[in-house]
């Protein structure tokens, strides 16, 4: 069915994403929480979404020196939003959170967005706040299911890259860890994994077959994890090479996924039927203003 789109706004969350759900039905996801009203991957980012009834928290995930899996979306601290113990903002982004403890990574304040940055331009109505933590993803699944949030679901990003790859967790590993987190709490049916990285998606599939794998695509100057003018696969895409197939569904289904998250630039009319025809669903997102 097409793509349905639609924006509540972008003070109250970070994104709306429209999904291959009955007609005129609406995934209405948090991005990063609520990152508009709240700091972004935070457990009052969280909450706030929730206030708002979204059905469906986005997040990403890191994973500390000590095997911890947090919530972040970059591989290092931003500095557009980290401070350090003496409420300073850093300079430079941090070293990468895969060389920290989780005891380290607790010493900064992630609440506030700097002040005239660039990063905080697209979100004037964000309140926030100080003493402001990263938090572990099995705090979000108790906040979710202490709350009585029966029905909402979670959209995770890994956050791994096969060009950064001393930066993160090997792939299967990586998988390994957030799959194992994600039973322990009960949520294996509650959960969908994403990734630009389609290796760990792979990963994934392999260790929870019934987990929803939501392939990420972008192709822009920005990003692009196709590389569809190369004869050889993108390191992306988990082998699987744009030349072989000659479209993006047709790699995603090639890798046995079944769900398309494609950025709105890249997508047409012609596009959404050629997914629509392998048995895909399709999401389309866009992207805030920030680097």
């Amino acid at each position: 069915m097409p793509v349905l789109r639609s924006w509540l706004g972008l003070a109250v969350l970070g994104c709306l994403l429209a999904v291959g759900l009955p007609a005129r039905a609406l995934d209405l996801q948090g991005h990063r929480g609520a990152r508009g009203l709240a700091p972004e991957n935070t457990l009052r980012g969280f909450e706030v979404a929730l206030q708002h009834g979204v059905s469906t928290l986005e997040l990403d995930i890191a994973i500390t020196r000590d095997g911890v899996l947090v919530i972040h979306h970059d591989l290092e601290l931003n500095p557009a939003i980290a401070r350090d113990e003496q409420g300073r903002w850093l300079e430079t982004s941090s070293a990468t959170i895969h060389t920290m403890s989780w005891a380290e990574l607790q010493r900064y304040d992630v609440g506030r967005l700097k002040p005239g940055s660039n990063y905080a331009k697209p979100y004037p109505d964000q309140v926030g706040a100080d003493g402001v933590r990263i938090p572990r993803l099995s705090e979000l699944f108790e906040l979710v299911q202490k709350g009585g949030h029966d029905r909402v679901r979670l959209a995770i990003e890994t956050k791994i890259s096969p060009i950064r790859p001393d930066a993160t967790r090997p792939p299967e590993e990586f998988a390994a860890l957030l799959m194992d987190e994600i039973r322990r709490a009960g949520m294996l049916g509650r959960v969908q994994i994403l990734s630009f990285d389609w290796r760990s998606l792979q990963a994934v599939q392999r260790l929870a077959p019934e987990v929803p794998t939501v392939y990420l695509s972008a192709q822009q100057r920005w990003l692009d994890n196709i590389q569809a003018d190369v004869r050889k696969a993108s390191p992306w895409t988990a082998g699987i090479a744009y030349h072989d197939h000659g479209s993006v569904p047709a790699m995603i289904k090639a890798a046995g996924g079944r769900i398309w998250s494609v950025f709105h630039g890249d997508l047409d009319a012609g596009k959404l039927k050629a997914a629509k025809a392998l048995g895909l669903q399709v999401l389309a997102w866009t992207r805030s203003m920030t680097p």
